[in-house]
């Protein structure tokens, strides 16, 4: 007996085209009713990952709704470019955003959550200082 796939799909238990929207993901959603379905329990998630393969975690928590800020100054600039690039793919899919924050520091998030403002890049001000002394320990 040969496998058929057009079969499989349309047969009743597991109807993958189901008209009664147990299939729909978050993304089919108005940011509304995504957020209705969170009970804000967002997660905003700190990653700085050491390889492109990390990448792919990033995703998975902007799959659950999760905003996430991406330190990348432990790869690569040929990583970096590369993680970007996913990135910036999956965000264009899911509808989100994604904001330089500093230098290889970018801010994630999905279609959920709202950026207002922005960062000025380094090079806008007369009036820039180095921070990087500035430690915060709890």
């Amino acid at each position: 007996m040969a496998f058929s796939l057009k079969k499989w799909l349309k047969d009743d238990d597991n109807d993958i085209f189901a008209a009664d929207g147990s299939n729909d993901t978050y993304y089919n959603k108005t940011p509304e009713e995504a957020a209705s379905i969170d009970n804000g329990k967002g997660k905003m998630i700190l990653m700085e990952p050491r390889a492109y393969s990390e990448s792919q975690q990033i995703v998975d928590h902007l799959k659950a709704r999760n905003t996430v800020v991406v330190n990348l100054k432990r790869v690569t600039s040929d990583q970096a470019k590369r993680i970007v690039d996913f990135l910036s793919g999956t965000i264009y899919a899911i509808g989100g955003d994604i904001q330089k924050v500093g230098g290889g520091i970018f801010l994630l998030t999905p279609n959920n959550v709202n950026i207002q403002g922005s960062i000025s890049d380094e090079k806008d001000g007369k009036d820039i200082h180095d921070n990087d002394d500035i430690n915060i320990e709890w």
